[in-house]
């Protein structure tokens, strides 16, 4: 068969992959390598075997070829099949020995030199080397060795920035601590024309600085974007891209901003219903607005759309414990960990299922699996903390509070937890220090949200009878919120005890007006009441 036949079959493949004509692919890829024997059609008939689902005769086409351990291409599209085959061990044995070290660097296993892959040479492909440390992340994943995993994904990472996937593994898996996720960012080297994407993935990573710090990032990244593109309508259509929008929303839910983060998911949702980050953020705020109506009809949704997805379930899990029946939410929660086991969301439900009923030993097991599979996330850590404070071992608790600290040093949380555990220890000085860094760590502007936080700097300086500092920080907290009884309890008991008797009763007055039946508040206005009695007989006698 001559040259220009031969190419012309060629030509048919490729039309036949473009239209996902995979049958006909194979067939015609089969008698163009049959009749050439040429690397190159052999390689293409294996891609149309994979692509058509024939993982198997793809993967034996591929090991009967002499180069496969020669050819890149070959060795990657053999581990391929193997890993749809699920044979993972298989897989890594097919990529070839390899070592890699903690930062991501890749060595040669025989002599120990550091690896150095070449970028440029592919002009704006993926390069192979990337893909195949993704694919070890993948293998060694799958395996439960995370720490390789992490390792290879920061190696793909590395090798190529572009290798998007990669980054997702990490941020989404939790496999790095917020400090790490920023180092490994500015260790990568990007083109001139890719700082757009530098300044994306800043955007991606964990959120919790100042809230001018966060604005800073999506500013440079429009900047950037403006900078890259030509045209109005392509800027306008990059800055209100969904992902970038979802990442503000995420943000928003950091900051406790939850009307605000609700809002924007839900107009994001209505122009990208299936976008599932956006998705997760919009369950989250959710939640945490009480809004059971949309948790029931995201959650019908998502299983009759993606019934095969741990995201699904999560939602029914939501549902339920957002309308208070926890074992109901456990079920739902405890079946998308089972589908997805690298899902921490579900995860974190689970065990917050389990201390809503105050079942402690079951939620500290599902927290501990959860800071043992995504160690780069300090909410397992904190969760695990708070059920020990529960059960009053502030010791413990105090230390797994520093762990979560260690892990994520910007979460206001973490410190507001610090402080309530000094407290419980009467080490009141210190938990004034730590509920100061808590506001300080407040990334953006004080909200009701923070009103338990101020109350507590006022209890911790009543404590060191420090009274016009409490009386002050009272007073800040009914900026926030006028219904707190634990507010005006404290501050006309703080009135009470420097003596100002008038004002102490004024404010427990209004402290049982929020709740009638307080024992506290209606005895120490008895009190109040006979000390502003005999404080007049007092008087009285000494002017006589």
């Amino acid at each position: 068969m001559r040259e220009e036949e031969i190419e012309k079959i060629r030509g048919v493949v490729r039309d036949c992959v473009s239209k996902h004509l995979y049958s006909s692919a194979i067939f015609f890829a089969d008698k163009v390598a049959a009749l050439t024997n040429d690397p190159a059609d052999i390689y293409m008939q294996a891609q149309a075997l994979f692509l058509g689902r024939h993982y198997r005769r793809a993967f034996h086409l591929l090991n009967a070829s002499k180069i496969v351990l020669r050819d890149l291409r070959f060795r990657y599209l053999a581990a391929k099949c193997l890993e749809e085959l699920k044979e993972w061990d298989q897989c890594l044995l097919m990529l070839g020995d390899a070592k890699v070290d903690e930062d991501g660097n890749v060595y040669d296993a025989k002599d120990g030199n550091l690896i150095y892959f070449d970028k440029d040479g592919e002009d704006r492909e993926i390069n192979i080397s990337s893909a195949i440390c993704f694919l070890r992340g993948k293998a060694y994943g799958a395996l439960q060795n995370r720490s390789q995993a992490r390792q290879w994904y920061k190696a793909a990472i590395k090798a190529d920035p572009l290798c998007y996937e990669a980054l997702e593994c990490l941020i989404e898996s939790h496999m790095l601590t917020s400090e790490e996720e920023s180092n490994l960012l500015s260790s990568l080297q990007f083109s001139p024309e890719d700082r757009w994407l530098s300044s994306f993935y800043s955007c991606l990573i964990k959120k919790y600085d100042k809230e001018s710090t966060v604005e800073a990032r999506f500013k440079k990244l429009e900047n950037e974007i403006s900078g890259s593109v030509s045209g109005s309508s392509m800027i306008s259509t990059l800055v209100n891209n969904t992902d970038l929008l979802a990442c503000k929303a995420e943000y928003y839910h950091q900051c406790c901003q939850y009307q605000k983060c609700f809002e924007l998911t839900a107009g994001l949702l209505e122009k990208d219903p299936f976008h599932l980050k956006c998705t997760l953020v919009h369950l989250a705020a959710a939640m945490e607005l009480g809004n059971s109506n949309e948790l029931y009809l995201m959650a019908c949704n998502l299983v009759k759309d993606y019934p095969s997805k741990a995201l699904s379930w999560f939602a029914v899990g939501c549902y339920y414990y957002c309308i208070k029946k926890y074992a109901e939410a456990r079920r739902y929660f405890s079946k998308a960990t089972n589908i997805d086991g690298s899902f921490s969301p579900a995860w974190i439900g689970f065990g917050n299922s389990f201390a809503a009923q105050e079942e402690g030993d079951q939620a500290m097991s599902a927290y501990r699996t959860a800071a043992r599979l995504f160690p780069g996330c300090h909410l397992p850590t904190l969760y695990i903390g708070m059920e020990y404070m529960r059960t009053h071992s502030y010791k413990l608790a105090d230390q797994f509070f520093m762990q979560a600290k260690a892990i994520c040093p910007s979460d206001p949380l973490v410190y507001n937890e610090l402080g309530v555990v000094a407290y419980h220890m009467k080490e009141y000085g210190k938990a004034v220090r730590w509920f100061e860094k808590t506001l300080a760590h407040i990334p953006s502007v004080l909200t009701e949200i923070w009103e338990p936080t101020v109350v507590n700097i006022a209890h911790a300086y009543r404590k060191l009878r420090k009274y016009r500092e409490a009386i002050s920080y009272y007073e800040r907290a009914l900026t926030l919120s006028t219904k707190s009884l634990s507010t005006y309890s404290g501050l006309a008991y703080t009135y009470h005890l420097q003596g100002n008797f008038s004002a102490a009763i004024s404010h427990y007055h209004k402290a049982l007006w929020l709740k009638p039946d307080d024992q506290f508040c209606t005895e120490m206005l008895n009190v109040a009441l006979m000390d502003e009695c005999q404080n007049g007989v007092d008087s009285t006698v000494e002017l006589c």
